[in-house]
C-alpha cells in the first residue's frame, strides 16, 4: 500500500495539471476570441486587456501575436491621448515593454508620446534604444536625431574640439590645485570634463553637478571609462539644489565652472555663484594676506570683462526688421508692428533672449563697426557683494563714440574670462575662437516674418491659373464663358497652411475673385493681418481664418464648403533651417484628394540639390575628433553618440569648404504627381577638384509650377542649408566618379556614398 500511495497522488496531480492547462487553453482561446472581436468593433481599451491577459498566460503566444498587440497599444494609446488620461496611457507603454522590452517600435512610439509631451531626456533614452535595437528603423533614427540636437547641443562637440580652450582650463585648474585647492566642485560638468581636469591636477575630492539627465548618464560613462568612478562623485542635480552634508561632506576650496552663454550671463552662472559662496565655498581669502588658498574659497573664472560695439549689418537687418512699405503688390500701413523675435514685448507669453548669436567672421555679406570696441562691464566672480549688486542692478546708461557713420543695426556683445592672473579666453570675433557672439538687434523698425513672402508675378499667375475654368487650360468651358460673359466667376477657394506669419492669402486676394482662407492661430497674428486687409482695401469677405471654423486641428485641410473643394492650397515644404517640414508628403497626399478638378498645390514639386565639399569646421562642429583635443581623456566615443549625420543652419556663402564637384540633381518631391517620386534614387557625381571628402551640402528649388521658382541657397533666401557629414572622409582625385545613395523618409534625407 505504501508503495502505491505516491503512483496515486502522481496521477491525480497529473490529472490535476492536465485539466489546469486544459483551462488555461480555453481561457487563452476565448480571450483571443474576445480581443478580435473587440478591434473589429474599435473598442480598444477591451481588446488591449484580453491580449495582456493572454500574453501572461501564454508568453508563448508573444511572437504570433506581436503585431496585433501593437496596432492594439497604439490605438488604445490614441485614445487613451485623446482623452487626456497620459498616467494610464504610460502605464500601458511600461505593461507592453515588460512584455516585449527589446521591441523598437515600441520603445519609438513611447518617445514620441514622451516627447510631445515636454519630456525630451526621457524621450531619448527610448528613441536611443530603439536605435540601438534595430539601426536601420528609420522612424526612430529621425526621432533620435531630432531629440538629439535638444538634449546634446552642438556647442558641446565644437568646445570639446577647442584644445586651446581645454588646455587653457586645465593649466588654470592646475595652478590652483598646486596652490592649495584640495575639494573641487564642477557646476554643469557637462561631460565632466573640468572634474577631470581637476583630479589629474591633484585635488583630492572633486564633485561635479548635472541637471540634464542625459548629460549626468553621458558623465558618469565619461568618468567611469577614464577610470575615475571613484574619484568624482556625480551628483545628478541643479547647483542650487546641494546641500551639505547631504550631498557634499563639507565646504569646498574651488568651484570650477564654465555656465557661461555667448551673452555671458544667459546660463544663471550670477545666480548660482552667490548660491555657492553662500552655501558652498569656503570663504574668500581677504586682501592682502598671504596665507595658504587651500584654507579659503575661489572661484575659476575669476572674473570676466564685457565688451560692445555698433555695427551695420545687413544680414542682421533683415532679420530683424521689414524695411518694405509694399511687399507683392500688398501695402504693409504703420499700424501693424513688425517686432524681431529677440524683442520680448509686454504681455507676449513667450520668455525670449533679448539677444541671438552670430559668428561675426562668418556672417554673410561682413558688417561695419561703427564705434569702436568698448568696455562694457566687469564683473569679480569671486566677489560675494559685487555678484549680488549685480544681481539687483537696475539698466544704465552707455556712451559709445560713433568712428563710422552708416545704418545702426546692431550692438554686438563678446567676452573675456579672466580665468586667473595668468590665463584668459576671449570671445572676440578677432579671435579665432570656439564662441559665436550675443548679436542685439537695435528696436526700431523692427521685423521677424515668419516666411518669406513668394514673390508672385500677379499678371503672370491670373493667365496661368488653370482652376475653375479661370485661364487657357479649361477648353471645355470656353463655351458656356462665351454665353455667360455677363456672370460672375466663382471664387477661387484658396487655403494656406504656410508655417508662422503669412501674407500669401492677401497677396491671392489681389489676383482676382478669391476666397482665401489662413490658418494663423495667434490673435495677434490674425489682428495684423486683417489690419493689412484692410489697408489694401479688401472685402471683409475675402479672407477668412480657417482654424477658427474647426474643433480640431488635426481636419484642417478640408474643404471649406460641403459642396466646395480648394482651388488652391499652399503648403509649407521647407524648414528655415533647411530641412524637409515633417509630414509634408502626407499633408500633400491629403491635400491632393481636396483639390478642385485643376486646382494646384503650391509648390508643385522640389528639387533637392547637393555638392561634395571638404570642410575641417563641418567635422569639428559635428563630432568630437579623438582624445587629442581633450588632452588624452577617452570623451568622444560617448558624446558621438549624440551627434546627428545632417548639419543645419548653414550658410553655404560663407561656411570655411573647398567645393570638390558641381552641383547636382539628387532628388524630386513631386506634391502634384507622387508618381514621379521615388523613396531611394543613385546619383553619379564627378570629381572636378582633388580633395577629401568630409560633407555633402544640400538645397533645394522650390518650383511653384513650370516656370517660377524658388533657390533656398540664394544670398536673399531667409532659408539656411543643411550637410550631410560624412563618419569617415574620402580621399577623391580630379576624375573621379563617387556614386550617392539619397534616400528620402518622411522629412528625413540621407546621402550616403557607395564605393
Amino acid at each position: 500500500m505504501s508503495f502505491r500511495m505516491p503512483n496515486s497522488n502522481s496521477k491525480l496531480h497529473s490529472i490535476h495539471r492536465g485539466a489546469q492547462e486544459a483551462g488555461r487553453q480555453e481561457l487563452v482561446s476565448r480571450s483571443l476570441q474576445s480581443a478580435q472581436h473587440c478591434l473589429e468593433d474599435q473598442d480598444f481599451g477591451t481588446a488591449y486587456a484580453h491580449y495582456l491577459l493572454v500574453l501572461n498566460l501564454a508568453p508563448e503566444l508573444k511572437p504570433s501575436v506581436k503585431e496585433t498587440f501593437r496596432f492594439t497599444l497604439f490605438k488604445w494609446a490614441e485614445d487613451l491621448d485623446s482623452l487626456s488620461r497620459i498616467q494610464d496611457l504610460f502605464n500601458c507603454y511600461e505593461q507592453a515593454l515588460e512584455l516585449y522590452p527589446n521591441d523598437e517600435v515600441i520603445c519609438n512610439s513611447m518617445g514620441e508620446h514622451l516627447f510631445r509631451m515636454g519630456f525630451r531626456d526621457e524621450a531619448a533614452g527610448y528613441f536611443h534604444k530603439a536605435v540601438k535595437l534595430n539601426p536601420d528603423f528609420a522612424d526612430a533614427k529621425e526621432n533620435f536625431y531630432r531629440v538629439a540636437n535638444w538634449l546634446v547641443e552642438r556647442w558641446h562637440f565644437i568646445m570639446l574640439n577647442d584644445a586651446k580652450r581645454n588646455l587653457t582650463y586645465l593649466k588654470a585648474i592646475e595652478n590652483a590645485v598646486r596652490s592649495g585647492c584640495k575639494s573641487v566642485l564642477d557646476i554643469g560638468t557637462g561631460t565632466g570634463i573640468l572634474g577631470m581636469f581637476a583630479k589629474k591636477a591633484g585635488a583630492r575630492y572633486v564633485y561635479a553637478c548635472e541637471l540634464s539627465k542625459t548629460m549626468y548618464e553621458l558623465a558618469r560613462d565619461v568618468v567611469s571609462a577614464n577610470n575615475m568612478e571613484r574619484e568624482i562623485k556625480l551628483l545628478h542635480l541643479k547647483s542650487l539644489d546641494i546641500e551639505i552634508p547631504k550631498h557634499i561632506p563639507e565646504r569646498v576650496s574651488l568651484v570650477v565652472t564654465e555656465t557661461v552663454d555667448a551673452g555671458l550671463f544667459g546660463e544663471g552662472i550670477v545666480e548660482s555663484l552667490i548660491h555657492a559662496w553662500e552655501h558652498l565655498l569656503l570663504q574668500p581669502k581677504p586682501e592682502n594676506q598671504g596665507v595658504s588658498s587651500g584654507d579659503y574659497g575661489r572661484v575659476i573664472p575669476a572674473s570676466a570683462t564685457i565688451f560692445g560695439m555698433a555695427v551695420e549689418c545687413k544680414e542682421i537687418r533683415r532679420h530683424h526688421r521689414v524695411g518694405n512699405q509694399e511687399v507683392a503688390g500688398v501695402h504693409l500701413p504703420d499700424s501693424v508692428q513688425f517686432c524681431s523675435p529677440t524683442y520680448d514685448s509686454a504681455g507676449s507669453e513667450e520668455t525670449v533672449e533679448p539677444y541671438t548669436t552670430e559668428k561675426l567672421s562668418r556672417i554673410p555679406g561682413g558688417y561695419v563697426p561703427l564705434t569702436e570696441a568698448c568696455q562694457v562691464m566687469t564683473v569679480d566672480f569671486n566677489n560675494l557683494q559685487e555678484l549680488k549688486s549685480l544681481a539687483a542692478r537696475k539698466p544704465w546708461k552707455l556712451s559709445l563714440p560713433v568712428t563710422e557713420g552708416g545704418i545702426l543695426d546692431a550692438i554686438v556683445v563678446w567676452f573675456v574670462l579672466q580665468l586667473d592672473d595668468e590665463h584668459a579666453l576671449s570671445t572676440s570675433p578677432s579671435e579665432e575662437t570656439c564662441w559665436e557672439q550675443a548679436v542685439y538687434p537695435v528696436q526700431g523698425l523692427l521685423a521677424a516674418m515668419g516666411k518669406v513672402l513668394l514673390s508672385l508675378n500677379p499678371s503672370k499667375d491670373s493667365q496661368s491659373m488653370d482652376v475653375d475654368g479661370h485661364g487657357s487650360g479649361m477648353n471645355l468651358q470656353e463655351s458656356q464663358n462665351k454665353s455667360s460673359l455677363h456672370v460672375a466667376p466663382d471664387p477661387l477657394y484658396v487655403l494656406d497652411v504656410s508655417e508662422g506669419f503669412s501674407i500669401l492669402p492677401i497677396i491671392a486676394g489681389k489676383l482676382g475673385p478669391v476666397r482665401a482662407y489662413s490658418s494663423i492661430e495667434k490673435e495677434q497674428h490674425q489682428a495684423a493681418l486683417n489690419l493689412i486687409s484692410e489697408a489694401n482695401h479688401f472685402p471683409k469677405e475675402t479672407l477668412e481664418f480657417w482654424l477658427s471654423h474647426l474643433e480640431d486641428e488635426n481636419v484642417v485641410l478640408q474643404r471649406p464648403k460641403s459642396d466646395k473643394l480648394w482651388s488652391i492650397i499652399i503648403l509649407d515644404v521647407i524648414e528655415t533651417s533647411g530641412l524637409i517640414q515633417q509630414e509634408v508628403m502626407e499633408k500633400a497626399a491629403i491635400s491632393r484628394c481636396l483639390l478642385h478638378s485643376g486646382g494646384k498645390i503650391f509648390p508643385q514639386y522640389v528639387l533637392v540639390y547637393g555638392m561634395l565639399v571638404e570642410s575641417e569646421s563641418l567635422l569639428l562642429e559635428s563630432a568630437v575628433q579623438g582624445t587629442e583635443p581633450t588632452l588624452g581623456f577617452n570623451i568622444a566615443p560617448f558624446i558621438n553618440q549624440f551627434k546627428v549625420p545632417v548639419r543645419v543652419y548653414l550658410d553655404l556663402s560663407t561656411l570655411p569648404c573647398l567645393p570638390l564637384s558641381k552641383p547636382a540633381e539628387l532628388l524630386r518631391l513631386d506634391l502634384m504627381n507622387p508618381l514621379l517620386n521615388s523613396s531611394s534614387r543613385e546619383v553619379k557625381v564627378q570629381i572636378c577638384k582633388s580633395g577629401k571628402v568630409t560633407a555633402i551640402p544640400f538645397w533645394y528649388h522650390i518650383h511653384l509650377d513650370e516656370d517660377l521658382s524658388l533657390d533656398t541657397s540664394d544670398e536673399f533666401s531667409h532659408w539656411k542649408q543643411a550637410a550631410v557629414v560624412l563618419d569617415k572622409p574620402i580621399q577623391v582625385q580630379v576624375g573621379d566618379e563617387l556614386v550617392l545613395d539619397v534616400q528620402h523618409h518622411k522629412s528625413n534625407i540621407s546621402i550616403t556614398v557607395k564605393q
